[in-house]
Parts: structure tokens; C-alpha cells; sequence
């Protein structure tokens, strides 16, 4: 079973989880790592797709609401991994392929609004890139909402929730890894043993409490928004704090693949 690291066992970095691109002029000595909801988009990834596919399936915003407050009023009394879980369970019995497939067709509709991306992430994001840092995505969304997203920007490799699928192609409503809390951190720390980068010269980005772990494992800890937990952190390490005001990608001419 997965961890949902996007690694193997042993701690190699698995083929199918990392994209083509690679840096010109060798392998890097630094990955910055971005945590995806309110952090490099405004929106909450999960509710948002969860709209999406109600209303594909039929849904005049009412299932919607009705499953929406369910999974908040649960977020109020239990662990956020354990919430992480339970909003899986949504999705027992769809084919793999279906669920990806609206995924991009949300993705696809979403990156057009005004204000989708927090555009100080945005920018911090191209300037990695533009370092030859590897680009990683942390997250406790799934692949499809996370795949077309990750493509867009062009990331190297995405730490996610992993949904398992049973052999008749369909998602059995349960997940390996719940990719939140500590679960970012545990991730975090293998793929940077993995490419043997110098953990002090990594980045992390993160804009709730429980980014902190993750924002803990490297050198440079950057708080987007005000969350006062992470805010301290970064004030303490010498990181940095980003806007978090949304906006249109900077790169309008790019499109989904």
C-alpha cells in the first residue's frame, strides 16, 4: 500500500510521480515545497471539486451543502487527517478514470477565474523555477485535482492523499496516506533524503497551523497570510511572510495539457 508520499519504500523517487522537466545544467541543490489550498490557490481544493462534480452529476447546490456542512461540523470535532479521510468516502464505487477526467475539466474551468492563485506564491513559484530549484506540491488533495494543476505550473513531483483503487478500476473509498500534519513533514524530509538535497537550503510554503511540521524540516519557512502559529515560525527562522491576496495566473498563455 502507498504512503502516498509519491516515493517507494526505500526512499527512491517513484518514476510516475515525477514529471519530465528538469533543470538545465544538472541536478538541483534545492526543492521548495508548496502546500496548494490558500497557499499557491485561494480556494479550498476539496470543496471545490466536491461542487464540481455534484453539480456534473446532476446537483442544484444542494447535496453540495448538505455534504459540505457535514464535513465541516466533523473538522470542528475530530484531527484533520481523520476529516481528510472521510471526505474519500465520497467517492467509493467511481471509476479512477471518471474522477480524473472531471478533474480536469475543474481545473481546467477553475484557473480561468479572477482571482484563482495567490499571486505572491505564483510569482515565488516561476522564481524557483526559474532557480533550477525542484518544484514540489504537499498537499492532502489527490491526484485528480492536483495532476492538471501540477502540470500547469510544471512541477517536478506531488506529495498528496492517495484514494485506493480496487482491481475493477474504481476508488474503494479509503486512502493510504492522509497527506496533512505530520504526514507533509514525513514526506517532506524522505524526497529531501531521497535527492540528497541539503534540507537547510530547501524552501516551504504553507498558510495554516498544520504546516508548521512541514514548514519546521527545512531552511527557509514562508508563511502565506496571517495565521499567527506560522506567522511566529517563520518570524523566529528568519523566513518570510507572503500576501495572501488572489488573483489571474501571471502566465496567461499557458494552457492545460
Amino acid at each position: 500500500m502507498s504512503d502516498g508520499s509519491g516515493l517507494p519504500a526505500e526512499g527512491r523517487p517513484a518514476r510516475d510521480a515525477v514529471h519530465k522537466r528538469r533543470p538545465a545544467g544538472g541536478s538541483p541543490r534545492s526543492a521548495a515545497f508548496f502546500d496548494v489550498d490558500e497557499t499557491l490557490i485561494t480556494a479550498k481544493s476539496m470543496f471545490a471539486f466536491l461542487r464540481h462534480w455534484l453539480a456534473r452529476n446532476g446537483d442544484d447546490g444542494t447535496r453540495y451543502r448538505r455534504r459540505a456542512d457535514e464535513l465541516r461540523a466533523m473538522a470542528a470535532r475530530m484531527p484533520r487527517e481523520e476529516g481528510n479521510r472521510v471526505y474519500y468516502t465520497h467517492f467509493a464505487g467511481v471509476p479512477a478514470a471518471e474522477l480524473m477526467a472531471a478533474g480536469r475539466e475543474w481545473y481546467a474551468e477553475y484557473r480561468e477565474g479572477p482571482d484563482a492563485f495567490v499571486t505572491a506564491t505564483v510569482r515565488a513559484l516561476a522564481r524557483h523555477r526559474a532557480a533550477g530549484d525542484r518544484i514540489v506540491l504537499v498537499s492532502g488533495g489527490f491526484a485528480a485535482c492536483l495532476g492538471p494543476l501540477g502540470e500547469d505550473f510544471g512541477v517536478d513531483l506531488t506529495l498528496c492523499s492517495d484514494p485506493l483503487i480496487g482491481e475493477d478500476g474504481a476508488f474503494t473509498g479509503e486512502i493510504g496516506t492522509a497527506m496533512i500534519g505530520k504526514a507533509k513533514a514525513v514526506a517532506v524530509d524522505r524526497t529531501i533524503a531521497a535527492y540528497g538535497l541539503p534540507a537547510a537550503d530547501c524552501w516551504a510554503y504553507g498558510d495554516h497551523s498544520s504546516d508548521l511540521d512541514m514548514l519546521s524540516s527545512v531552511g527557509h519557512p514562508v508563511a502565506v497570510g496571517d495565521d499567527p502559529v506560522l506567522c511566529a515560525h517563520v518570524r523566529r527562522h528568519g523566513g518570510s511572510v507572503l500576501p495572501s491576496t488572489g488573483g489571474r495566473r501571471d502566465e496567461p498563455g499557458r494552457t492545460v495539457p
